[in-house]
């Protein structure tokens, strides 16, 4: 019996990718391997069309081959923020890219399925609403399944204020795919009540994990804790989404009844200065940081060094940073409003807008060593559960199940 193979569209996947989905994508594509599948990835790539038609990655991992097809498509771009990407580089490869967010994903879409004609899969597997339409083309040019994978909606990035053009790709690329997986029971609700998609469509996974110890937490924290004072972090996207004013509201909160407190915001994004402007208006200065984009080792070390870390997000369908900052021996404060939070048992669940109530909870951990003990204790327990490996056995069952269907 020959292997299931997968055509997968991806389009972002480490070492360049700018959030969750890249990783996710990664972890998925080893953990489908470990359990037999073999995996046809196609990325759009900006440089592609410079380094030929096929670029080979990963040689000696047999069982993935992985495409790149030239386009500058983000995961986090609205048609504003492609257009003034694209508007800087030369006329001639603006032709090649699409001059606008539409061209550019009917041009990633073509590319995409005249690479793959030669590619004999039993499935198709699209990964978000900008390679709907490949999937969607793949999938009637080889007459096979074809299977959308959300990782987040439009209504999660604008906080239920979408862009109507993107919302409506969306909700085509739900229709037509065969089956769809949901990377949680909130995303499964959000496309049963706002995209009238049918439940029964819907299988949710969860996101795994394969992170590792790379250092030693608390050796990390001790030694930074002999120069500084407490340290609540929140690492992400500085977007709307992420909820990086809540956490300014949250820090200006726990500074008036701890002003020994240190915060610091790891990442980057548009709301950068805004963020910077609305923590002096709060009085922070003096007891804020805002570290930038960070590596992973530097993410890492931030985990450990905190005390808590805080994950404000307005909609949030997994959160995998959450997974991270515990890995790291780290206690989390997680929104309500996030599929993470189905996983994790042992954590502070609030609702994003109850700035207060986080705040209550960071001085708690902090002024309860014990109880943020159990928590680092007790949270871990989930990692070990919520492997790649695993969640990539429920995909390949998910496959199975709709090619004898």
């Amino acid at each position: 019996m020959s292997r299931l193979h997968t055509l997968m569209f991806g389009w972002e996947y480490p070492p360049i990718h700018l959030g969750g989905l890249g990783v996710a994508c990664q972890g998925l594509v080893r953990g489908l391997m470990k359990n037999g599948v073999k995996v046809t990835l196609v990325l759009p790539h900006p440089d592609a069309d410079r380094e030929g038609d096929l670029d080979i990655l990963f040689p000696t991992e047999e069982m993935i081959e992985h495409m790149h097809i030239a386009s500058m498509l983000s995961p986090y771009d609205s048609a504003q923020q492609y257009y003034q990407r694209v508007k800087n580089i030369p006329r001639e490869r603006q032709q090649i890219y699409g001059e606008d967010l539409g061209q550019a994903i009917a041009n990633y879409s073509a590319a995409s399925v005249e690479m793959t004609k030669d590619v004999r899969p039993d499935i198709v597997h699209c990964h978000d609403w900008m390679t709907y339409e490949a999937g969607v083309r793949a999938a009637r040019y080889h007459r096979k399944p074809l299977v959308a994978h959300i990782h987040a909606t439009e209504l999660d990035r604008t906080h239920f204020s979408p862009n109507q053009w993107i919302y409506d790709r969306e909700r085509w690329g739900f229709e037509q795919a065969d089956r769809i997986i949901a990377v949680s029971n909130y995303t499964k609700q959000i496309l049963v009540s706002h995209y009238g998609i049918p439940a029964e469509k819907i299988t949710v996974v969860h996101n795994g994990n394969n992170i590792t110890r790379d250092i030693d937490p608390e050796a990390i924290h001790s030694e930074y804790r002999k120069n500084h004072p407490p340290m609540v972090l929140f690492l992400g996207r500085l977007t709307l989404q992420k909820g990086p004013h809540q956490f300014l509201e949250m820090a200006s909160a726990v500074h008036g009844i701890r002003p020994d407190v240190e915060f610091v915001v790891a990442g980057d994004g548009g709301m950068l200065g805004e963020l910077i402007n609305h923590s002096l208006q709060l009085g922070l200065q003096n007891n804020i940081m805002f570290a930038g984009k960070v590596s992973n080792d530097e993410a890492q070390k931030l985990f450990a060094q905190a005390d808590c870390f805080v994950m404000p997000s307005l909609s949030e369908p997994f959160g995998l940073v959450a997974l991270e900052a515990i890995a790291q021996g780290t206690p989390v404060i997680i929104s309500k409003q996030s599929g993470v939070s189905e996983v994790i048992g042992h954590a502070f669940k609030v609702d994003f807008w109850d700035t207060a109530k986080m705040a209550d909870c960071v001085l708690t951990l902090l002024r309860e060593d014990p109880l943020a003990w159990q928590l680092r204790s007790e949270a871990s327990r989930v990692l070990d559960r919520l492997t790649w490996e695993h969640q990539a056995m429920a995909v390949r069952s998910l496959y199975q199940q709709i090619l004898h269907s």
